[in-house]
């Protein structure tokens, strides 16, 4: 197993606990995948990978009038580029071995956009595009492509857009924290464990008819039928 972020101290601590639970040397390599430096470093400790599971930062929240060229252009590189370049140089791979999943983490703003989040809403939703058509190619050999779209989960990301949310309407974050986790269905946030287990699946052999889909993971916060 082979893990990448930005930070070093994280992907040391982060490693540390993958191999004492699962009994299993990880590598690690810190680097800013966004760059085409970072997926040169992370593609030259791990190749040909059978796995690959894509999961940038999400640009920043925001009015849309407050964006300027190079934000959007930040989005897309982060956010819908990145990963089809990771993909692109492991698809090949994975089809002559006949097995590979890729998992993109993306959004649940792809099924429902979130105002704020106009920047997350285009780059991800374009990959959501570019997916849908490849994933149907590649199929049939043993490959498969999956979105998993996750909803409010208790991340630092999460807490983040809560604090600007505050910012904006005056008031304490913990009375916004306490109304979106009051206005979910299941009355709380995700946990990292539950989408850990939904994403592991898809990469298992028994998710192998599982193909070109976006899943949901939001304590049925979408209030779509489809």
């Amino acid at each position: 197993m082979t893990i990448c972020a930005r930070t070093e101290s994280t992907l040391r601590r982060t490693a540390a606990e993958i191999e004492t639970a699962a009994g299993s040397a990880v590598q690690w390599v810190a680097c800013d995948i966004t760059t085409a430096q970072g997926r040169a470093s992370a593609l030259a400790a791990c190749p040909q990978p059978d796995i690959l599971v894509n999961n940038a930062g999400g640009p920043p929240p925001g009015d849309f009038r407050e964006w300027d060229r190079d934000a959007w252009l930040r989005a897309l590189d982060a956010n819908m580029l990145t990963p089809i370049e990771l993909i692109k140089a492991t698809i090949d791979g994975m089809i002559e071995r006949g097995f590979g999943r890729v998992v993109n983490i993306t959004s649940s703003a792809v099924k429902a956009p979130i105002d704020i989040l106009g920047l997350s809403n285009g780059a991800r939703s374009g990959l959501t595009g570019f997916v849908a058509g490849l994933a149907r190619k590649v199929a049939r050999h043993g490959v498969t492509i999956n979105n998993l779209l996750p909803g409010p989960f208790d991340t630092d990301r999460l807490r983040d857009n809560m604090a600007t949310r505050a910012k904006a309407a005056g008031k304490p974050v913990e009375e916004i924290a306490t109304a979106a986790r009051q206005a979910n269905p299941s009355g709380r946030f995700g946990t990292p464990t539950e989408f850990g287990a939904v994403c592991a699946f898809l990469c298992s052999v028994q998710a192998g008819y599982i193909a070109g889909q976006n899943i949901l993971i939001d304590g049925a916060a979408y209030p779509g039928t489809f």
